[in-house]
């Protein structure tokens, strides 16, 4: 599935411009500081302050998004209440190649995207069964999702061997190690007022490098989350398109209606 989504990629970013934004205009997840004179911070050490930084009105990266969701994602996580054919319509997709390379070959376009992964097999696996993604954006939030998926960290305590800032003691293990990389979280001993001390976290230390670089990968999460922002609310680009048109609507009308109250009233002293 992976090798057949990944020739799908090659071939819809020949024709629908894929990769046409590929490097996003947001900083990279702690990106040293820019200012003159500035200390550049340790990497990580800012993840609160991470932001996801994405826009649905990027067509570009929600089909990245939707390539990479398909790709790394839906082997454990569906989208219930998502149409393969949705996307396709949305993201501008033609028919033939949705079906050729997006749909998998037992399913049809019009049905609703299922993980393959059986519900006994998730538990026993993971301990519980993966969460549907369909509202996790409008649930937790696209930074929260952002920074869950950039904060692994590697945990030998952990029977995944990972653990999340974000999220500790996840059950998800670190799937897309490969592209980031192992990192190892570096904790720094800090006096309490009441004269403990306890161990908090300082920053990343990467101990393995991945196919992509940090900014690449940066890109890649990026892109994701903004694929599940969509899908939480496919169509909350055209509302907010929309919107303006309204507002707009409405000043003309209140400057007519002003105008209107004028003319009744002029010669009334």
């Amino acid at each position: 599935m992976r090798a057949m989504i990944t020739l799908a990629a090659l071939l819809l970013g020949s024709g629908l411009a894929l990769t046409a934004n590929a490097a996003s205009e947001a900083p990279a997840a702690g990106a040293a500081a820019s200012e003159p004179g500035a200390q550049a911070e340790a990497f990580g050490s800012d993840w609160e302050r991470w932001r996801a930084g994405n826009s649905v009105s990027d067509r570009a990266s929600l089909q990245r998004g939707a390539r990479d969701f398909l790709n790394y994602c839906n082997g454990c996580h569906s989208l219930k209440y998502m149409r393969y054919s949705r996307i396709g319509q949305d993201l501008r997709i033609p028919p033939e190649l949705l079906q050729k390379y997006l749909v998998p070959s037992t399913r049809k376009p019009t049905d609703y995207i299922e993980t393959p992964m059986p519900e006994a097999d998730a538990v026993a696996w993971f301990g519980k069964q993966p969460p549907d993604l369909s509202l996790m954006a409008r649930a937790r939030g696209t930074d929260y999702l952002y920074r869950f998926l950039t904060t692994f960290y590697v945990d030998p305590s952990r029977p995944t061997g990972a653990n999340n800032m974000q999220l500790p003691t996840t059950a998800m293990p670190d799937v897309l190690s490969e592209l980031e990389g192992l990192k190892r979280a570096v904790f720094k001993t800090v006096a309490r007022s009441d004269g403990t001390k306890e161990q908090v976290f300082d920053h990343f230390e990467m101990v393995a490098s991945g196919s992509m670089t940090r900014e690449q990968y940066d890109n890649f999460v990026r892109d994701i989350v903004n694929f599940l922002d969509y899908v939480g609310e496919p169509a909350q680009a055209h509302r907010r398109a929309l919107g303006v048109w309204v507002v707009l609507f409405l000043l003309v009308f209140t400057w007519l209606a002003y105008l209107l109250k004028k003319e009744y009233w002029k010669d009334v002293h």
